[in-house]
């Protein structure tokens, strides 16, 4: 099933959903996830395998973060070649003075914003949508 690509349909159709939890952005060395983590996202570079996981996961492996993050999900599948959601949707972010760290899943896109402020982040996205639907 492909996903959606036009752009009017994907951010009024995108139906953010705030995921429960703390997240945080942990590394670790080598390519194997440690024992007890299940992260939500990986991605490994050069200098170590990036997890974001649950914080109390991070906390009981002693693993160090300074970035505490809400995980909105958009619900509409977009397609991955689809063009200029990740800007909408950062724009929007940005305006209201929200960092925004993106990921996209095979269905969905992933933000993870600062998580004091992830409600306010899930309140500009639905204002986004409305105003283009």
């Amino acid at each position: 099933m492909s996903g959606e690509r036009d752009l009017s349909r994907l951010v009024s159709a995108m139906r953010p959903e705030l995921n429960p939890g703390r997240f945080v952005f942990c590394t670790v060395d080598g390519p194997e996830i440690p024992p007890g983590l299940h992260p939500v996202v990986t991605v490994a570079e050069s200098e170590g395998l990036t997890l974001v996981v649950p914080e109390e996961e991070a906390d009981s492996a002693s693993l160090p973060y300074d970035y505490v993050a809400g995980w909105i999900t958009l619900r509409v599948h977009s397609a991955l070649d689809a063009v200029g959601l990740t800007a909408a949707v950062a724009g929007e972010l940005a305006a209201a003075g929200l960092s925004c760290n993106v990921v996209a899943g095979y269905h969905h896109d992933h933000l993870f914003v600062e998580h004091s402020r992830a409600e306010e982040a899930l309140t500009a996205l639905r204002r986004l949508a409305e105003r283009s639907a």
